[in-house]
């Protein structure tokens, strides 16, 4: 079974995006109906895009403690990522290795050749040959779709309302014309509004990026069941990681195949990634349809 678009996701994503398009057009029309001098913010909301764009990786990195290997470092780890790397049609990215009690893995980088892949130590204890290599698949799979430049484009309207709506101090220099007349408040409470809209949908959109990359290493490794038993032994183990140890890690929690710290209920709606159970059964979907049964 070849590597090819799961077009129901697909058309997911792209609705996604376009409701976030649209929200973007809404936003700009009513600040300047209220007469906001908006140019500025914009402009600072694109430097911070550029710039999680062009140093996301090494942000990452710095973030999470994670360290370069050298090639003559975890020699069978260098090897497993190069062979998922032919089978995927991919360059071969730089990998880290980041020193937790956190059984996890994530990827960072603008473009398939600008890619860091990186693991935790504990990681490596736990999961087999096959699960790592299902788990190492998954996160490539996210190089390959590019994740981290649509992720990039799709927060830049949440961006330039939580500049907005952070400070009532900016809010009075978006007034503008209607500052006298209330226009500062309601550019307030508008961003407030188009802050909470704009996060919901880039929080389903990064729950569609994690079934996409499900799929991708289900192709890639031939073997849907490995990921769905790493899913679930990372799961599992999770658990029992103490809390501290969790939350040193939290502020990656976006970029790990599974959060850190995990909810249920309404806090599904506030996750960065689908509940494990749905994305078994997306898994079970997968393999059904490689079988053809």
């Amino acid at each position: 079974m070849e590597w090819k678009r799961d077009w129901g996701l697909t058309s997911r994503v792209w609705l996604t995006m376009f409701l976030l398009f649209i929200l973007y057009l809404v936003f700009m029309t009513i600040l300047y109906a209220f007469g906001a001098g908006y140019q500025w913010i914009v402009l600072l909301a694109v430097g911070m895009g550029l710039v999680q764009y062009f140093f996301s990786d090494k942000l990452v990195l710095w973030s999470t403690g994670a360290r370069i290997l050298e090639k003559d470092e975890y020699p069978e780890l260098h090897q497993t990522v190069g062979k998922l790397c032919k089978e995927a049609d991919l360059p071969l990215p730089k990998i880290a290795i980041m020193q937790s009690p956190v059984p996890n893995a994530f990827a960072t980088g603008r473009s398939p050749k600008h890619a860091v892949v990186a693991c935790t130590d504990s990681i490596m204890r736990l999961l087999n040959k096959e699960e790592l290599e299902a788990v190492l698949a998954h996160e490539l799979s996210h190089v390959k779709n590019r994740d981290i430049l649509t992720m990039t484009m799709a927060s830049f309207i949440a961006m330039i309302a939580s500049m907005i709506m952070q400070s009532f101090f900016f809010s009075a220099v978006l007034g503008g014309r209607n500052r006298e007349g209330g226009g500062t408040i309601i550019i307030w409470i508008v961003s407030i509004v188009i802050y909470a809209v704009s996060t919901l949908l880039i929080l389903a959109l990064s729950r569609y990026r994690e079934f996409a990359a499900d799929r991708g290493s289900a192709l890639i490794t031939k073997n849907p069941k490995a990921l769905m038993s790493a899913l679930s032994r990372i799961s599992g183990r999770m658990d029992a990681v103490p809390p501290e140890a969790k939350a040193k890690v939290e502020a990656a929690n976006a970029f790990f195949i599974i959060p850190a710290l995990s909810g249920r209920s309404f806090m599904e709606l506030l996750s960065t990634h689908p509940p494990l159970e749905k994305r078994i059964a997306n898994l079970e979907k997968i393999e059904a349809e490689m079988h053809g049964y």
